[in-house]
């Protein structure tokens, strides 16, 4: 078996990606409000579990949220890979109602009811709005500070571009 060993030029918070030849990268994990304007983003190395960015990223919610009520709950929709017990005790711990489903499961519903509006592109979309910043696309700096920076410069943008603020 090789070790991985860390290159010199590879900051904190990034690891071996287990999907691409083990080289060096980052992952994000970002939360966006149901128009897919982000609200909290967290940042590892490519080596860690979605599910284990969980905390990380409801924390990073710098907004003052809603107390949520009986009437007025606050939902979090998140795929198959959140599917763990550890997850809905740290979503109910924050007071979100946990939706966790696959694609396939989303796909039937769309499928079966006429108007249904599936839920999960608004995140990858947001994703592919982050892609946009060719400074973010690749990791090149090298300490986490730095480049966690540059995303949320770049998620203020997404933010006024939605509010029709900026171009």
């Amino acid at each position: 078996m090789v070790q991985w060993e860390k290159p010199h030029w590879a900051g904190k918070k990034s690891g071996p990606n287990p999907t691409d030849r083990a080289k060096s990268g980052v992952k994000r994990s970002v939360l966006t409000e149901a128009h897919g304007v982000p609200v909290g983003l967290a940042v590892e190395g490519a080596n860690r579990h979605d599910m284990k960015m969980v905390r990380d990223t409801i924390e990073s919610i710098i907004v003052e949220r809603p107390k949520p009520t009986a009437k007025k709950k606050q939902n979090m929709c998140l795929d198959k890979g959140y599917d763990y017990e550890e997850v809905r005790d740290i979503l109910k711990e924050f007071g979100f109602s946990a939706h966790i489903r696959s694609r396939s499961e989303e796909a039937k519903e769309i499928k079966q009811e006429a108007g249904k509006r599936a839920r999960r592109w608004v995140v990858e979309r947001t994703h592919s709005w982050l892609n946009r910043f060719r400074r973010i696309l690749i990791r090149w700096d090298k300490k986490p500070e730095t480049y966690l920076a540059f995303l949320h410069f770049a998620c203020a943008l997404i933010a006024l571009r939605a509010a029709g603020l900026f171009g």
